[in-house]
């Protein structure tokens, strides 16, 4: 398992300049994700320094130059699921391997889709859920029903089979993205794929049935939203963040309720602005530096005793 000191989630303004931050220190920094949408062609001309309008994607390009100057690792992967190891560091499950990290900066943004299901309000916390870390021990031996089109939802999928055999993926009415090999996972562990839309639940007490666009009724005692890509949102939830609304709770330093785990960016919330996006960044940036040299003085105290 490849091990860094900060790991980065995510490729947008937050989360370059927290890596140009912890990379000149000399810390072993990874920045995974994607291209973000700010990296596009609509014009920005309000950013400080700039005289001349910039797009997007320059901006998140020069960012990335300069991130790399510094010995960051920039990688095009997607994060599905993080959790804290009993050494205290955290191990994070790509698409494509696992990486540990000493910390994790989370600037992924605020993405969450939502999946268009008329009453999913009113079964929230009664068979809906988001987390299946959370909740998937509630819902042993039961029916349960993954909706998303994706390898998040196909990986979501796979977990639960640790409570139960009765897991079925629902695409939602979306085209498939589901690579090859998660595809050849879900086949055998005989977990099947609907490509239909769900468009209303049932039940008394709690969540009993999903209704399809077809008028097919699907026995759900929980259903699990993993729509597109793990969001901010899914991370926190996972790893018992605390979170207001959709946004996660930071405090000046940009420091968690979970020691190692960092937010800045959209994803906390505050005025959702380029500019104060790579300020949070950096103060993420600052703290982590911190918790991984605090962190290394502890392990080098525990191994002279």
């Amino acid at each position: 398992m490849e091990s860094v000191d900060i790991l980065i989630i995510g490729q947008g303004p937050a989360g370059l300049s927290s890596a140009i931050y912890t990379a000149r220190a000399g810390m072993r920094t990874l920045i995974l994700g994607c291209a973000p949408k700010v990296a596009g062609d609509y014009e920005i001309d309000n950013y400080f320094g700039f005289t001349e309008t910039i797009t997007g994607k320059e901006l998140i390009e020069r960012g990335k130059a300069q991130a790399a100057k510094f010995g960051a690792d920039i990688r095009c992967d997607r994060v599905l699921g993080i959790h804290q190891n009993d050494t205290g560091a955290f191990v994070a499950k790509t698409e494509d391997e696992e990486i540990e990290a000493a910390s994790i900066i989370l600037a992924t943004g605020v993405s969450r889709i939502r999946p268009g299901i008329s009453n999913l309000g009113d079964y929230e916390g009664k068979g809906v859920s988001y987390c299946v870390s959370c909740d998937g021990f509630f819902m042993r031996g039961k029916p349960v029903l993954v909706v998303g089109e994706g390898n998040f939802a196909a990986n979501q999928a796979l977990e639960l089979l640790q409570y139960t055999p009765n897991v079925t993926i629902c695409s939602q009415g979306k085209e498939l993205a589901i690579s090859e090999d998660f595809l050849y996972r879900l086949e055998e562990n005989k977990i099947p794929v609907l490509e239909g839309k769900i468009v209303t639940l049932a039940g008394e007490i709690g969540l009993e049935t999903a209704q399809l666009e077809s008028g097919q009724q699907i026995d759900a005692q929980g259903l699990f939203i993993a729509m597109g890509q793990a969001s901010s949102s899914d991370f926190a939830y996972s790893l018992g963040l605390i979170r207001n609304g959709q946004f996660i709770e930071t405090d000046r330093e940009q420091r968690t309720n979970v020691p190692g785990i960092f937010a800045a960016g959209d994803c906390v919330g505050r005025f959702l602005q380029i500019s104060v996006a790579v300020g949070e960044g950096a103060l993420a940036g600052r703290a982590a530096i911190s918790h991984v040299k605090e962190r290394r003085r502890t392990l080098l105290d525990k191994e002279a005793k």
